[in-house]
């Protein structure tokens, strides 16, 4: 029974992190032979009700409120709803910046101000000493700033909208609309690497357990 009610949890869990992104990608590439250029409010559209379901689904599963969850879901809705309700699909194409900016920034801002809110967020899951909750809070704002400077690179240089071309950084680099619409795979991809990286010091400041029948 334990073990159900645990599969059963991890499957929640992956629809409330992967759920959205999914939806986002299966609406948005639909809706471009059926909607052309207005895809990107489609595919927008039904990633924010997609998110808030996430956190409705979150709050059920955890019996908590994710603090993380609904800063970046309260984002999602307010850059998409600006974008959709002006029409202009560069809202769209920043929110991840704006998301990922937002992360780096109040990690580094809580540490400097002596709060670790990656610990505030995930205690709950690890036990950890401070030195180890302070190098995966700075890694992960580092990472965060990492994500941000590549979305910014791909939707400045999306040449089938209406990115400027002043906007560019780079002459030579043509993106599509599509590829930065797919890339959130990719981003995705590259998340869990990473998070994945940082499971060695997460396991080397593990308490050890003083259960005798587990020695």
């Amino acid at each position: 029974m334990a073990q159900t009610r645990n599969t059963s949890e991890q499957g929640s869990r992956l629809l409330i992190d992967a759920g959205p992104i999914g939806v986002w990608i299966v609406v948005y590439n639909l809706a471009r032979f059926v909607a052309g250029d207005s895809a990107i409010y489609w595919g927008t559209g039904a990633y924010m009700v997609a998110a808030t379901a996430a956190v409705i689904l979150s709050i059920r599963v955890e019996k908590r409120i994710p603090p993380m969850l609904i800063f970046t879901t309260a984002l999602v809705l307010g850059f998409g709803a600006m974008g959709i309700w002006l029409q202009d699909p560069i809202f769209i194409y920043i929110k991840p910046t704006i998301i990922n900016l937002f992360l780096s920034y109040m990690i580094l801002i809580g540490l400097f101000f002596g709060q670790n809110v990656w610990k505030i967020f995930f205690q709950h899951i690890f036990e950890l000493p401070e030195r180890a909750w302070t190098i995966l809070a700075i890694r992960w704002a580092v990472w965060f700033q990492f994500l941000a400077g590549l979305n910014e690179v791909m939707w400045r240089h999306i040449t089938d909208s209406v990115v400027p071309v002043s906007a560019r950084w780079f002459d030579g680099l043509a993106l599509s609309e599509a590829f930065w619409a797919n890339a959130k795979l990719g981003v995705i991809a590259l998340t869990l690497a990473f998070g994945a990286a940082q499971l060695p010091l997460i396991f080397k400041h593990q308490p050890k357990s003083d259960d005798p029948a587990s020695a």
